[in-house]
């Protein structure tokens, strides 16, 4: 996932969802180019909570 899908599944700017990944740095790791692995993506779910459109 790019950090734009991730922003919108959020409902957030790209801008705020940089944000509420900083502190989680650590744990995410590092971007791929422009993606977000899988197991980042699922990182990040766990420390944010689920989207709230996540089926």
């Amino acid at each position: 996932m790019t950090l734009h899908q991730l922003a919108s599944s959020y409902n957030v700017s790209k801008k705020v969802m940089s944000n509420w990944i900083k502190p989680f740095e650590d744990q995410v790791g590092e971007r791929i180019g422009r993606l977000y692995t899988p197991k980042q993506v699922e990182t990040i779910f766990e420390v944010l909570g689920p989207p709230p459109n996540m089926d």
